[in-house]
């Protein structure tokens, strides 16, 4: 199982990014996703989640209406769409693969789950 983020960069508040996940060694019916992020001397924080079967997806709170996960099963890659981007979204961003598909609904990561190096992502004020 392995995942791979990328799309992360600089820009300017107000601004939109799209972060890929590429995933190989499974496919994307069998695994939930989710993308959670980590900010210098804060903890790790869910954002999205898309589940394995119905594709059906959950946001925290504080990105709901601005950002949007999606996949392309042909692909292997899921995606985390990010508009009005602002200052406090600055993080690392990871996608994992949910060894429980039931912490998808709260966005919940644990060391435990398969997750690879994140893009760096910073909003500019």
């Amino acid at each position: 199982v392995q995942l791979q983020a990328s799309g992360g960069g600089l820009v300017q508040n107000g601004g939109s990014l799209r972060l890929s996940c590429s995933t190989s060694g499974f496919t994307l019916d069998y695994y939930a996703i989710a993308w959670f992020r980590q900010a210098p001397g804060k903890e790790r924080e869910g954002v999205s989640c898309i589940s394995s079967g119905d594709g059906s997806t959950y946001y925290t709170e504080s990105v709901k209406g601005r950002f949007t996960i999606s996949r392309d099963k042909a692909k292997n890659t899921v995606y985390l769409q990010m508009n009005s981007l602002k200052p406090e979204d600055t993080a690392r961003y990871y996608c994992a693969a949910l060894l429980d598909y039931r912490r998808c609904t709260s966005v919940v990561v644990t060391t435990r789950d398969y997750w690879g190096q994140g893009t760096q992502v910073t909003v500019s004020s």
